[in-house]
């Protein structure tokens, strides 16, 4: 197994674990709060501290990064990557803390305006409340974002892996032990700890977890001998480099969030449950998404980013050759099996009747898009590693823009399903695109026929087990009853893409 292989894995496997955990948060919260005000209220609240992280450090700052860190190590070595490391990291705090100050500030007018303008003057001013602590866990984040890029430029990514289900811990001590009533939870005769903060306690979780994710990455600090240099340096040539990549790359970023900033509003105005109905369906997708599309695409940018160093062309077509076969021989079959079991799974969550229809259709139109979004994981880092960030930008903005229609169209006749679809195909066509272009100046990189007949067949039968054994009544519990015929549909379809699991270990 090679190195990019074996780190996929690992990367896969506590994505995986982070989505389990994730699952079992979810499941907590929807039982405890159901389809309510007051969650759309807290999801709703999460939007613009979300937008400062994702822009000044998350994926932004890591896409514009780890390139120019990775030639730095390259050709000066790892004290001079640990200097510009240094220079980044004071200049993206001291930004996001003036970002934060700025959204507490103006949170009202925010929210009233463009967040939430169809919930009620109680649901806004508890949105304001909320959105206001969570520009606290946002300032954290703001540094292990970018830690998480210093270390996978090392080719360590062990701890940022890990470092996300840090976060789902301290959430669930937010759920479990802030958020609930006294008595909620018991483990045989033992109760739980509870302190009935509602709502209020998952803020205080979330700010746990933003310090259970960055202190997980210290020890990888330490390993790699990170020495802090308090100043910013403007002038140096590698901050510049990396600023003039992050400047499209945060256009880009803006785009993205603008789509769920977007489709927050239109939902505001749909039946009571849509904005949260939206947030699960997003989190279904995003299962296989991030085990699949971003686990490889993670791992593959610095390697990239060094054939590019390396002026590496050949290596550089079949590295993003084969992530594309894989990902295709992967998330085709699962998207097919998840749109035709995913009724037992949102039952877990306990919902019925017109909520549980609700969430299951925005769940699969969210699935149609599955393709889509982990193959532009890997196409956008494509052009990143090549030091370009205008080219994803551009389209970016023209997803964002597709997005927009399609949701204010779809919307109407599908409900919260309609904006669901409308995000399946804009970012489907941003990928299209993006690979069309990676293929030009790269021919043979598509060279992908026979993996997309044999995937949509594996989808395709898949489905159809599912399906089948969902009609047969067994003696089963509905969730056993589902997880079965997932199991049987998955051992159906394997046989049909062997070929690219095999060349998973290659990769």
């Amino acid at each position: 197994m090679s190195r990019l292989a074996r780190s996929t894995l690992i990367v896969a496997v506590f994505f995986g674990l982070e989505k389990v955990l994730g699952f079992v948060r979810q499941l907590l919260i929807a039982r405890q709060f159901g389809l309510s005000t007051e969650l759309d209220v807290f999801n709703a609240a999460n939007n613009l501290p979300d937008l400062i992280f994702v822009l000044v450090s998350g994926g932004t700052l890591a896409m514009a990064f780890i390139p120019v860190l990775s030639e730095t190590l390259e050709k000066q070595g790892r004290a001079e990557a640990w200097k510009l490391f240094s220079r980044i990291a004071n200049l993206v705090f001291l930004v996001t803390a003036a970002l934060s100050v700025l959204v507490g500030l103006f949170a009202q007018v925010l929210v009233e305006r463009v967040i939430t303008p169809g919930f009620s003057v109680e649901q806004q001013q508890l949105v304001v409340e909320l959105m206001r602590l969570n520009l606290v866990a946002t300032l954290i984040f703001s540094l292990s974002g970018l830690v998480i890029a210093g270390l996978q430029a090392n080719q360590h990514f062990l701890l940022p892996a890990m470092a996300p289900a840090m976060y789902d811990l301290g959430m669930l001590f937010g759920v479990i032990v802030l958020a609930a009533e006294p008595g909620a939870y018991q483990i045989g005769p033992v109760t739980l700890p509870s302190f009935g903060l509602g709502i209020h306690g998952m803020v205080y979780g979330a700010i746990l977890g933003a310090l259970l994710y960055l202190g997980i990455q210290v020890p990888g600090l330490v390993r790699y001998g990170f020495r802090w240099l308090p100043e910013i340096s403007l002038r140096n040539p590698a901050v510049l480099r990396v600023l003039s990549l992050l400047g499209p790359r945060i256009l880009t970023v803006v785009f993205i969030q603008l789509v769920f900033i977007l489709q927050d509003n239109i939902a505001s105005w749909l039946v009571v449950g849509s904005v949260s109905a939206l947030v699960y369906g997003w989190l279904f997708m995003q299962v296989p998404e991030t085990i699949i599309g971003t686990a490889i695409a993670t791992v593959l940018l610095p390697t990239l980013s060094e054939q590019v160093a390396h002026n590496d062309d050949d290596g550089f077509r079949q590295s993003l050759n084969r992530s594309a076969r894989v990902i295709l021989a992967l998330t085709l079959p699962a998207a097919g099996l998840l749109m035709a079991g995913i009724g037992p799974l949102v039952g877990v969550l306990g919902f019925e009747g017109t909520g549980a229809d609700l969430v299951v259709w925005t769940v699969r139109a969210y699935m149609c898009g599955l393709v889509g979004h982990a193959l532009l994981e890997v196409a956008a880092r494509g052009f990143y590693a090549r030091q370009n960030a205008l080219t994803p930008m551009i389209f970016s903005g023209v997803a964002a823009l597709t997005f927009a229609v399609l949701a204010y169209t779809l919307s109407r006749p599908l409900g919260a399903p309609g904006i669901g679809l409308a995000n399946s195909v804009a970012y489907t066509l941003e990928a299209l695109i993006l690979w069309y272009l990676t293929s030009r100046k790269y021919p043979g990189v598509l060279a992908v026929g026979k993996t997309l007949l044999r995937a949509v067949l594996a989808a395709l039968l898949g489905a159809a087990v599912v399906y089948g054994l969902l009609q047969v009544a067994l003696p089963l519990h509905y969730v056993l009853h589902g997880a079965l015929a997932l199991v049987v549909g998955g051992l159906a379809a394997i046989p049909l893409i062997w070929p690219e699991l095999k060349l998973l270990v290659k990769l």
